[in-house]
């Protein structure tokens, strides 16, 4: 009856959000979305979605627990400093108008780190810059862009000082960069992505699904990347047999599509 009760819940969650809890890992998602319903009284997961659906806040919740909205500025700073070293200067040698898209953005931190290294080489202003995200209320706090000091901690000290503006505890992002980042609901399972990107960066999230919708997802950030372009991923999330995927280990975390 239990089990029922959470696939009743996994088909009602697609029918009505689009949401495909069963291309996640189940136990991990079980786990956590039971201790949410638990924790807010529902004794079983119909009673738990009906209730979701006549209160946005709970539904904003459990998005916020499906996603693990944990994320800051310059996560792994080595990784990061490839990026702005690096990569970002190879790109604008051949081409001043880049392409960039953050998938699953979270709060906004990955794009805001993107933006401050973009318009540190003097190139935010002709760059697209996207963000996305299925939770509706990471993006509002992206959007808002204040942070809490411990976000930060990993930023270096001359983008602290030109690209925030502290307020108390907190930690407000630059107009500029706000201005320059596209932020915008999307789900990575469903959605027909853009094309002809420089650089797509998908980092801690795509742990989370099961094999298959990985595989279905790298298919579709090849296709979404220029030939020459970058996949940059997170510190768990290792491709294996890249070649399938038109795709070839560039640096450590960093995957180039082929073609050039």
């Amino acid at each position: 009856m239990e089990d029922q009760d959470f696939l009743t819940f996994i088909k009602k969650v697609k029918e009505y959000t689009a949401i495909d809890l069963a291309q996640y890992k189940e136990a991990q998602m079980k786990r956590r979305l039971t201790t949410l319903r638990m924790k807010r009284g529902y004794s079983t997961f119909v009673a738990f979605f009906d209730a979701m659906m006549k209160d946005k806040e709970l539904f904003y919740e459990f998005l916020d627990r499906m996603t693990i909205n944990v994320s800051e500025f310059w996560r792994n700073p080595n990784r990061w400093e490839v990026v702005e070293k690096r990569y970002i200067p190879e790109m604008l040698r051949s081409n001043k108008r880049l392409k960039i898209w953050s998938a699953a953005c979270s709060t906004g931190e990955e794009p805001y780190t993107l933006a401050m290294i973009l318009a540190e080489q003097g190139a935010l202003a002709d760059a697209h810059l996207q963000a996305t995200d299925i939770d509706e209320g990471a993006l509002d706090k992206a959007r808002k862009g204040m942070y809490l000091d411990r976000s930060i901690r990993d930023v270096p000290d001359k983008y602290v000082k030109k690209y925030f503006r502290q307020d108390n505890m907190m930690f407000h992002i630059t107009d500029e960069l706000k201005r320059a980042v596209k932020f915008q609901k999307g789900n990575l399972l469903v959605d027909t992505f853009d094309t002809g990107f420089d650089l797509i960066v998908c980092r801690n999230v795509i742990i989370y699904f099961t094999e298959e919708a990985k595989h279905g997802l790298y298919q579709k950030f090849a296709k979404a990347l220029k030939p020459g372009g970058l996949l940059f991923v997170g510190s768990t999330e290792q491709i294996f047999s890249p070649g399938q995927y038109d795709l070839e280990p560039a640096d450590t975390f960093f995957y180039r599509k082929k073609g050039v």
